[in-house]
C-alpha cells in the first residue's frame, strides 16, 4: 500500500511511534531533558500539516541528539511540500544540517575525513527532504492543473453541445416555418374554399372543422417557432434541402394561380437554389394568406454575376382568411439574402398587389 492511501491519522501514529521508539533506544544516557525534548519533537508531528514551520522550529532543539533525527526531517519535508518560499527552505535546511551535525564536533575535528563525510551525509539528508517535499508539491500542482484542464475541456464540450443544440433548434424552426406551416396553411385555404363552395351541410361542417383545426395548428406552430428561434443561433440549412428542379411541383401544389418563368439554372450553387426556393415558397404562402384569388408571376433570371428572383401578385379578389402570422417569413428571407451577400426588397404596389425582389450574387467557378 502506498503512503498516499494510508489514512492520515494512521500515518501520524506511525511516524510519532517510530520517532519515540528511535529516541527510546538511543537516549538512555542523555538525561530527562533530552528525553523530554525528544518526546515534544515526536508529538509535534501531529500538527505538521497545519503548522509546518512552527513544528520544524520545535523539532530543531532535539535534532542534535543522536537518534532524534526523524521528527526534524519529517517536519522539513512537510514544510518543503507546502511552502513556495525558496529562501526559507534553504535557510531551514542549512540550520537543520548544522543541528544534525552538532554531535560530530566538526570544528575541532576538521582533520578527520570520516567526520567530514558524515557531515556531508547530513547535508544530503536535509537537501533530500527539501527536494522530495518540492517534488511532491510539484506533483500536486500538476494534478490540479490537469484537473483544471479537464474541467475546461468538459466546459468547452458542453458549450459546443449547447451551440449545436441551438443551431438544431434554429434549423427546426426554419423547417417548421418553411415546410409544415406551408402545408398547414394550404390545408386551411382549401378547407375555407370548400366551406364556401359546398352546399352539403355535412361537408360544410367538416370543412369548417378542418379549417378551424388548421388555424389552431398554425397558431401553435407560430408559438413554437418563436421559442425555437429565441433559443437558436444564426440560421443554417438542414439536409436534404430542395432545389430549383422542385419549383414546378411547388407552384403546381400551392393552390395559387401562378406562372413560373425559370431560366435553366441547374448549375447554381446549392445555397443559392435553396434560398430561391424558400423565397418563392414564402411568397406563395403569403399570397394564399393575404391575397386569395390573386394572379402571381414568378420570374427567375440570371444577369451577369447575379440571379434575380421576382414574385409579383395582383390585388386579391376575395376576402383574406384570418390566419395567424408571426412575421418570421420575411425576416428569415432577409437573413438568407444577407448571409449569401444578396439583397431582398418587398412591398406593396400601387394597384394593390405585392412584389418581392431577390438579388443574389453568383460567383463563377
Amino acid at each position: 500500500m502506498s503512503p498516499r492511501r494510508i489514512p492520515a491519522p494512521v500515518l501520524d501514529l506511525l511516524l510519532v511511534g517510530l520517532s519515540l521508539l528511535d529516541a527510546a533506544t538511543k537516549l538512555d544516557d542523555h538525561g530527562p531533558l533530552a528525553a523530554a525534548s525528544a518526546v515534544v519533537a515526536a508529538l509535534a508531528l501531529f500538527l505538521r500539516r497545519r503548522h509546518p514551520l512552527p513544528v520544524l522550529l520545535v523539532t530543531l532543539p532535539a535534532a542534535p541528539l543522536e537518534g532524534v533525527r526523524v521528527p526534524a526531517l519529517v517536519a522539513l519535508y512537510m514544510l518543503a511540500s507546502h511552502s513556495r518560499r525558496r529562501a526559507v527552505l534553504v535557510a531551514t535546511a542549512v540550520v537543520l544540517a548544522a543541528s544534525l551535525a552538532y554531535h560530530y564536533d566538526l570544528p575541532s575535528q576538521l582533520d578527520n575525513p570520516g567526520h567530514l563525510m558524515q557531515f556531508g551525509n547530513t547535508l544530503a539528508l536535509a537537501a533530500a527532504a527539501v527536494f522530495f517535499g518540492q517534488l511532491v508539491q510539484t506533483r500536486r500542482d500538476l494534478s490540479l492543473r490537469l484537473a483544471e484542464i479537464g474541467e475546461v475541456r468538459e466546459h468547452e464540450r458542453l458549450l459546443i453541445a449547447q451551440t449545436i443544440l441551438a443551431k438544431e433548434r434554429t434549423h427546426l424552426a426554419r423547417e417548421m416555418h418553411d415546410v409544415v406551416s406551408h402545408q398547414v396553411s394550404l390545408i386551411a385555404v382549401r378547407a375555407g374554399a370548400l366551406q364556401v363552395c359546398t352546399r352539403d351541410p355535412t361537408v360544410k361542417e367538416a370543412a369548417a372543422t378542418i379549417r378551424l383545426l388548421s388555424v389552431q395548428t398554425l397558431d401553435e406552430l407560430r408559438h413554437m417557432v418563436s421559442v425555437l428561434r429565441a433559443s437558436g443561433s444564426l440560421p443554417t440549412e438542414l439536409t436534404p434541402q430542395p432545389t430549383l428542379a422542385e419549383l414546378t411541383l411547388l407552384v403546381a401544389s400551392s393552390g395559387v394561380q401562378a406562372t413560373l418563368d425559370l431560366d435553366p439554372s441547374d448549375d447554381l450553387p446549392p445555397p443559392i437554389q435553396r434560398a430561391i426556393y424558400r423565397t418563392v415558397q414564402e411568397a406563395l404562402t403569403n399570397v394564399r394568406k393575404h391575397a386569395p384569388g390573386a394572379n402571381t408571376t414568378i420570374q427567375i433570371h440570371r444577369a451577369d454575376h447575379t440571379v434575380v428572383t421576382t414574385v409579383t401578385n395582383t390585388a386579391p379578389t376575395r376576402p383574406a382568411l384570418a390566419l395567424p402570422s408571426a412575421q418570421h417569413g420575411l425576416i428569415g428571407l432577409h437573413q438568407r439574402a444577407e448571409t449569401l451577400g444578396g439583397q431582398l426588397r418587398a412591398g406593396p404596389m400601387p394597384d394593390g398587389g405585392y412584389r418581392l425582389h431577390l438579388v443574389l450574387p453568383v460567383t463563377k467557378s
